[in-house]
């Protein structure tokens, strides 16, 4: 069988124990430059591959200095300090620029840890909204390609029709899945946490210009749960709470169909009156 779209995006290869050569993918790519959360995915498939690695994602932060041009980039993922049941990573991505110089274009923070077997529980609550198999597909209004690795299917604030300038409620609730349906991992979840349309585009029905500044993903669940999640819907939840001088944030909820919270993402997005 063929490598999905999604591996293919996420090959690495390793150069030195800190070190890893990748490239970025057409098939994921934005308006300008990749898709956010494929380029976030990337750098923590890095700390995946790591050889020293201790445990599982429990957050990651992404930050986008700058816009990756199409070719090859460098990942460097360092351990800064490891625990006994958790480690603090430092992670770099970068390319050559116009001048032949090395630019950082991304730079991220994570936290892996060893889950011990706890009480647990969850506070938040799944929202109730239609099976996905009863909602059809979203068009894709924007020719970009990384929309159609994207199985999206609205259930609540979908984009305006009309690019009007009328003020609607932040709140999008959503389905989705990769495209073609792949089994769900730490790499995927983050990638998906970032598929929201703009904040600012449902709350003022304005095609106003963004993008987004920092990212953070925080995941509640480890590898057995999302194993058992498959290539099953997630139900995704965003919303903002303040747009103020140039930005705005977007906090979101990540759900699988058996009702489980699988992530939560907070975003700080710049955007252009």
């Amino acid at each position: 069988m063929a490598e999905h779209v999604f591996d293919e995006a996420m090959a690495l290869t390793g150069q030195a124990e800190d070190l890893f050569l990748g490239r970025t993918s057409p098939a994921y790519w934005n308006m300008v430059g990749p898709f956010g959360g494929i380029s976030a995915a990337q750098a923590l498939q890095a700390v995946l591959q790591h050889p020293k690695r201790l445990g599982e994602p429990v957050s990651f932060t992404a930050n986008f200095a700058a816009a990756l041009s199409e070719g090859p980039f460098r990942i460097e993922a360092r351990p800064v300090r490891t625990n006994r049941s958790t480690q603090h990573w430092l992670v770099l991505l970068s390319q050559t620029d116009s001048e032949g110089q090395d630019a950082v274009v991304l730079t991220a923070t994570a936290v892996t840890a060893v889950r011990r077997s706890t009480w647990s529980a969850v506070d938040a609550v799944m929202p109730e909204v239609p099976a996905p198999e009863t909602i059809a597909r979203g068009s894709l209004r924007r020719p970009v390609a990384w929309l159609q690795r994207y199985d999206i299917r609205p259930c609540a604030g979908s984009l305006p029709e009309q690019w009007d300038g009328s003020e609607a409620d932040s709140l999008t609730q959503l389905w989705m899945r990769d495209d073609p349906p792949r089994p769900l991992d730490f790499c995927s979840l983050l990638a998906l946490a970032d598929v929201f349309p703009p904040r600012v585009w449902r709350r003022r029905a304005r095609m106003t210009p963004v993008g987004t500044v920092s990212m953070t993903v925080y995941f509640h669940a480890g590898a057995n749960e999302l194993a058992a999640t498959g290539s099953g819907y997630l139900l995704g939840q965003a919303r903002a709470q303040s747009f103020f001088n140039g930005f705005f944030d977007q906090s979101a909820e990540l759900w699988n169909q058996a009702g489980q919270l699988l992530a939560t993402s907070h975003q700080i997005v710049y955007f252009k009156e």
